[in-house]
């Protein structure tokens, strides 16, 4: 299955921990679609930010348990990207604010 390059990228995980991250080593950080592969990720940032990618690190993120009453559940399992730019490129979230 071929996933589309909309379809790769959820959305950007904004966090104290990867704003830092995105000011002092030019990486972003995205919750991507589990099925998607290394390349994938690369293709999907590159055409869609216009933006060279150096590398991308990917890991799975395991759903935590959630306990409603006497009912536990767990919530689903997710993927991240952490995306390394080249020098001199940036992706701008929040523009104006």
């Amino acid at each position: 299955m071929k996933l589309s390059v909309h379809d790769v990228i959820d959305r950007p995980i904004v966090t104290e921990k990867s704003a830092i991250a995105r000011e002092s080593k030019n990486v972003t950080t995205f919750r991507v679609d589990p099925k998607a592969t290394k390349h994938d990720i690369r293709r999907a940032v590159e055409q869609l930010f216009n933006v060279k990618v150096e590398s991308v690190r990917t890991m799975q993120q395991q759903g935590k348990k959630k306990r409603v009453g006497k009912f536990i559940g767990r919530k689903p399992a997710w993927k991240k990207a952490i995306v390394e730019l080249a020098e001199g490129q940036s992706i701008e979230f929040f523009e104006g604010v």
